[in-house]
């Protein structure tokens, strides 16, 4: 009986670690598409960040920033400040973050490339970054 109960009680001690431990399982950017098409003066809103932990909270403790690793001439991009509300990942309170933001100007020419953007973030747990590819087609404006 008495290893029975302590069995039990060391089963009981590793499901508690387990859904207990682990820290802030963070969660951040949400794209919502990969491919994108523009027209040259046009802008795209095309993803929402955020660093969130387990039970919704924001672990940011500054504003996320963005830098073009590589991509077209003419081609930037943006983080507007604002609170996003993380759907995707079942939050319905919206949290501080921003809206990457992609513009094109001065587009004289169809083109199709890889834009490569790396966001950086600090936060609670450090800093971050988040490096991802986008496709884009620039088109010159008519």
């Amino acid at each position: 009986m008495r290893i029975e109960a302590k069995m039990a009680l060391a089963i009981s001690s590793l499901l508690l670690m387990f859904f207990v431990s682990g820290g802030a399982q963070a969660q951040s950017i949400y794209f919502y598409d990969d491919s994108i098409s523009l027209k040259g003066g046009e802008s795209s809103e095309i993803a929402q960040v955020y660093y969130i932990g387990k039970a919704c909270q924001s672990l940011l403790k500054g504003s996320p920033e963005v830098e073009i690793m590589q991509g077209p001439p003419g081609v930037t991009a943006v983080i507007r400040e604002e609170k996003v509300v993380p759907r995707e990942v079942a939050c319905a309170n919206p949290v501080p973050g921003g809206k990457l933001v992609i513009s094109a100007s001065g587009v004289d020419d169809y083109s199709r490339t890889r834009l490569v953007v790396r966001i950086k973030m600090q936060t609670s747990e450090g800093d971050r970054q988040r490096t991802r590819d986008i496709n884009i087609s620039l088109f010159p404006p008519q």
